[in-house]
């Protein structure tokens, strides 16, 4: 089974010496996770990102940085495990469990990007209000679904890969406090809007995507360009 792993932690400036400390640690998670890491990347700053509300009918386009928190979405991960156990051990090896938090989501069908992601891409969070988050096989989830692939035959490959999540009663919150691992039921964010899917958008222009990412099927989509550091 897949599990979508949503990296949170404040954003500030870090010195070269902060910097190579979190790289590193990031390529020794690597290095033990390899094999259960399907996808996966640093997303750049929230001030570069865009927040798109309102639907396809009347985007409202609002530029970063948005977050009414210090913390916000700095990377994600796409595992592959047996099941929730598993995938929250490997969550708490992640580095911004230790100074953050990371969210663990069950999967309900994970689509490859079908080219190598890199800085020209960008990742959209599809954000639902929790009580407007249909349960998958249900009449309102399939229509939906449905809408997405309308959206996947206009596009095309500028916007392809990702996956719906199920619903937020089955995420679980990882942190990792002075050596313990606490976990949390639902999402990190007691907000009006959670994560309902992700969706990948492959174009080098700023403009083009926000134009696809305003079209997509959802409440509200925080739209992040990728760091493209993973190689992934």
């Amino acid at each position: 089974m897949h599990y979508f792993a949503l990296l949170i932690s404040a954003e500030r400036q870090l010195s070269p010496e902060e910097g190579s400390a979190g790289m590193a640690a990031y390529m020794e998670f690597h290095a033990k996770a390899s094999s259960a890491i399907v996808a996966g990347d640093a997303l750049q700053p929230s001030a570069t990102g865009v927040r798109i509300a309102g639907g396809p009918d009347a985007p409202i386009v609002t530029e970063g940085p948005f977050a009414e928190t210090a913390e916000v979405a700095c990377g994600y991960y796409v595992f592959e495990a047996e099941n929730l156990d598993e995938a929250l051990e490997l969550a708490r090896d992640i580095p911004a469990a230790k100074d953050g938090a990371v969210e663990v989501w069950p999967i309900v069908h994970f689509d490859a990007a079908p080219a190598p992601l890199t800085s020209d891409s960008w990742l959209a969070l599809l954000l639902e209000p929790t009580e407007a988050v249909h349960i998958p096989g249900t009449p309102e989830w399939n229509e939906l679904a449905a809408a997405h692939m309308e959206l996947s035959k206009v596009v095309g490959d500028r916007a392809a890969g990702g996956a719906p999540l199920h619903p937020p009663s089955t995420a679980t919150t990882v942190r990792v406090r002075d050596g313990q691992v606490l976990l949390t039921d639902g999402p990190y964010a007691e907000g009006a809007e959670v994560a309902n899917g992700f969706r990948y958008i492959n174009v080098a222009d700023r403009d083009e995507a926000i134009k696809i990412a305003s079209m997509m099927p959802a409440t509200t989509v925080e739209l992040r360009r990728l760091a493209g550091v993973s190689g992934l």
